[in-house]
């Protein structure tokens, strides 16, 4: 097959099957290079992106508006590519499971699609063997073709750091595989049309898949060493700020730091390879230790909010809370798999609604996800406690003129501030008489 060659001199398109974080940018990225169909089943979605609008923030606005990717949620549409790149999301279950369900109606969407010559390759993370053990199987049933006769697949998993401007798309190696070395040479010549930083080619679909959900779970695991750390730091009165800062002194120090772990990679990877160590009889340690921890760090904070709340004599139930921060990260709308929501849940436990604010996340999904209706900032006033979740720029910014009208009127001493990702001035807050605390 040259595929490759047909694609370059533009006889052959590519589709993106799945515009998210992952399949928006991608397409975006090819399109200067090849002809692209960018799929997605959300029309609304759709709409925004023919309308230049870009609901990711992931390239901004005007990049969607120059681009030349045919937008569309016509599944016919998919009948004039033969380069195929799924990258739909893999969440989990509400008993930790993975949850295949997209990844498994896109291969079916694709199957029905399918035409002799093609390519296909999935993006989206999943535990080793589902790109040949259930993918496959979906796509020769739906198309009623043979893989490796009559089409080739391949696996090459995102690598996407959301609302990261610096590693990009093009300046992450990229993971590619394939089922035989034929399309693996022309996954990762494809692959290398926008990839700058070049593509590493694992021995096997299944080292691919396996790289992406241990990548993951180690930061998983370092993260929730630190976690480990701070709850213990807090019970001894130590800052753990100022413990990794002096520790991060040494050559060899990894500088990871606590904090909430969620969205659709990091809180969710590491339960994929738990699932299938299950089932293949290895009981997880290690892996499973840290996504305890992790899984508890909500609760951990709302104790903290609760702590402070009752040593400041304010009536717990009676106490007026704001949170600043939805989304799982900084500086992106994305709210999947937000740990907020775990400090929002356990407050409500002890009588506390909380008010959220988040100028950066998407307050549809907010809401139809959650339940949650963000609140402007300007409408936030007297306030007992701050919480401080998020860390994006625009409250990094904030004056301390800013964050001190939002409180009532009374003594700094009872003006609570729980700063999770210790990005304030600590030394200057305890100056100013403030109840502070950080994880």
């Amino acid at each position: 097959m040259n595929l490759y060659y047909d694609l370059f001199n533009k006889k052959e398109k590519i589709a993106i099957v799945g515009l998210g974080y992952v399949g928006m940018p991608l397409a975006v990225a090819f399109a200067k290079k090849v002809d692209v169909i960018g799929f997605d089943l959300n029309e609304k979605k759709i709409e925004l992106y023919k309308s230049g609008i870009d609901p990711t923030n992931e390239v901004g606005d005007n990049v969607i508006k120059e681009t030349t990717v045919k937008f569309t949620s016509e599944e016919n549409s998919l009948k004039e590519a033969k380069f195929h790149i799924i990258a739909v999301p893999t969440p989990i279950n509400s008993d930790k499971t993975p949850n295949l369900s997209p990844v498994e109606g896109a291969s079916k969407l694709v199957g029905r699609n399918l035409v002799k010559g093609s390519f296909v390759v999935y993006e989206s993370t999943v535990y080793p063997g589902v790109t040949e053990d259930i993918c496959i199987p979906i796509l020769e049933k739906e198309s009623g073709l043979k893989c490796g006769i009559d089409f080739k697949v391949g696996y090459s998993p995102e690598r996407i750091n959301p609302g990261d401007k610096v590693h990009k798309l093009e300046n992450i190696i990229k993971i590619v595989s394939g089922i035989d070395d034929e399309s693996l040479d022309e996954i990762a010549k494809v692959y290398e049309l926008i990839i700058e930083a070049g593509v590493h080619r694992a021995g096997s679909i299944k080292v691919a898949e396996a790289a992406k959900v241990v990548e993951n779970s180690q930061r998983d695991i370092n993260i929730a060493f630190m976690n480990e750390l701070a709850m213990v730091f807090d019970r001894m009165e130590i800052d753990t700020k100022e413990v990794i800062d002096a520790m991060n002194t040494k050559w060899n120090a990894l500088e990871f730091y606590p904090g909430l772990v969620g969205g659709h990679c990091i809180g969710i990877d590491p339960y994929y390879f738990i699932y299938e160590a299950e089932k293949l009889g290895y009981h997880s340690q290690i892996i499973l230790s840290g996504r305890k921890i992790n899984d508890g760090m909500g609760k951990f904070v709302a104790e903290a909010i609760i702590k402070k709340l009752i040593l400041a004599n304010k009536v717990v139930r009676k106490s007026k809370v704001v949170i600043f921060g939805m989304t799982f990260k900084e500086n992106t709308p994305d709210t999947r798999n937000s740990k907020v929501v775990d400090i929002i849940d356990n407050l409500k436990e002890y009588g506390i609604n909380p008010i959220i604010v988040d100028p950066e996340a998407d307050a549809d999904e907010a809401r139809q996800e959650y339940g949650i209706d963000l609140i402007d900032i300007k409408d936030v006033k007297d306030i007992d406690c701050l919480v401080l979740a998020v860390a994006h720029d625009a409250f990094k910014n904030m004056s301390w003129e800013k964050i001190d009208s939002l409180y009532g009127d009374f003594e700094n001493e009872n003006k609570i501030l729980i700063d999770t990702k210790s990005i304030l001035d600590k030394k200057e807050l305890k100056e100013k008489g403030y109840s502070y605390w950080s994880l």
